[in-house]
């Protein structure tokens, strides 16, 4: 390669100086050099500052045409020559000179082989590169079973494309009503076609709708899993906690407890929600593990499931009366009026055995009605 650069030189020195770019990095990736080797390289043979920064991985390194490395500062200029580090990607590297007929020909070989080398660097230190997700069912199990030795949960969320390298990324498992498991990146939603916007590793969490930063039930981006939305229409899901990677098995658990809280919203489930966050639970998470599907109900639970028995409106307007700030709110949510509610309640309040209109007598049909839908979940 030496040889055949120096009797192009002669001939075309653009030509002669491109084979020598392609031989320099060549060399390199057989040494296994680093990404700011890399980066180096470039700056050097171009003579000008280089400059890399992946935003997907929170990678930045810039260094001088003499080698020295310099922290980045400002944004990138509109005429400098950068290349993707994936097909149909953003920039990630650029030679920071200004040209205006755009790069030369030794510019533009010294950034595409560049980037591939980056490219594959990162592949192979810190996951995939930035771009749809591998579509594995058994890799996202892999990542989510406690059971599993952590450095095969890591390679197999590389795998998947999840950024295992930074310490800030933070990601959820979703558990779906008679469907696989899900993990989903705790950020933005964004698209997975590799064009803006993309959801891959982090960022302000924002709303689904495109509505300002919320909180976390907004936070359902891109899917690993089945490249499926999180929550699809009419589906249930329980979302479990933010956290990094090596800790999603408990998220897992968290996200299976969520799920045991989700309703349909029908005559059985009037009062469950279709997505339940475990953020939002608190300190009811814990009657999940206390209330066993299929055991000896409470009496408390009987008596709930003994007045729904006794007519079709009963456990709707039980919900109601629950889940309101007040009895002409609850009125209003079942669509009836408020001396019928009155007349419901006081039947109700026959059956149950305790009043349901005072604070005491309403938490305790909240806790009633929160093991009733415990009981028959799974």
């Amino acid at each position: 390669m030496k040889e055949l650069a120096g009797r192009l030189a002669a001939v075309d020195p653009d030509a002669g100086a491109a084979v020598a770019v392609i031989a320099y990095f060549d060399r390199l990736a057989e040494t296994r050099a680093g990404v700011e080797a890399l980066v180096r390289g470039a700056a050097v043979l171009a003579g000008c500052p280089a400059r890399l920064a992946d935003e997907e991985r929170r990678i930045r390194v810039r260094v001088e045409p003499d080698g020295r490395r310099t922290d980045v500062v400002g944004a990138p200029g509109p005429g400098w020559p950068g290349t993707p580090l994936v097909p149909g990607g953003p920039p990630a590297l650029w030679l920071e000179r200004a040209g205006a007929e755009g790069p030369s020909v030794v510019d533009a070989v010294i950034l595409e082989r560049a980037s591939a080398a980056v490219r594959s660097v990162l592949d192979r230190t810190r996951g995939r590169a930035p771009g749809p997700p591998v579509d594995d069912p058994a890799l996202v199990e892999a990542v989510l079973d406690a059971g599993v030795p952590l450095p095969a949960r890591l390679h197999a969320a590389r795998r998947l494309g999840l950024d295992t390298a930074d310490p800030a990324a933070r990601f959820r498992a979703v558990a779906v009503a008679d469907g696989p498991p899900r993990i989903v990146a705790d950020g933005p939603a964004r698209s997975t076609n590799g064009g803006p916007p993309r959801s891959t590793n982090g960022g302000p969490a924002r709303s689904t709708n495109g509505g300002p930063p919320r909180s976390a039930r907004d936070r359902l981006p891109r899917v690993v899993g089945d490249g499926r939305p999180p929550v699809v229409p009419g589906g249930r899901a329980g979302v479990g906690t933010a956290v990094a990677v090596a800790d999603l098995p408990g998220s897992w658990a968290a996200a299976r407890t969520a799920l045991r809280f989700t309703g349909d919203g029908g005559a059985r489930e009037p009062g469950g929600a279709p997505v339940v966050h475990a953020d939002d639970l608190g300190g009811v998470a814990l009657l999940a593990d206390l209330v066993v599907p299929g055991a000896e109900p409470a009496p408390d639970v009987r008596a709930v499931r003994a007045a729904a028995a006794d007519a079709p409106w009963m456990l709707r307007t039980l919900h109601a009366v629950a889940s309101t700030a007040s009895l002409r709110a609850a009125a209003a949510g079942i669509n009836v009026h408020h001396s019928t509610l009155q007349d419901r309640l006081t039947h109700a309040e026959h059956l149950l055995g305790w009043p349901v209109r005072t604070p005491q007598g309403r938490f305790r049909l909240q806790l009633a009605l929160t093991m009733h839908h415990l009981m028959d979940s799974r």
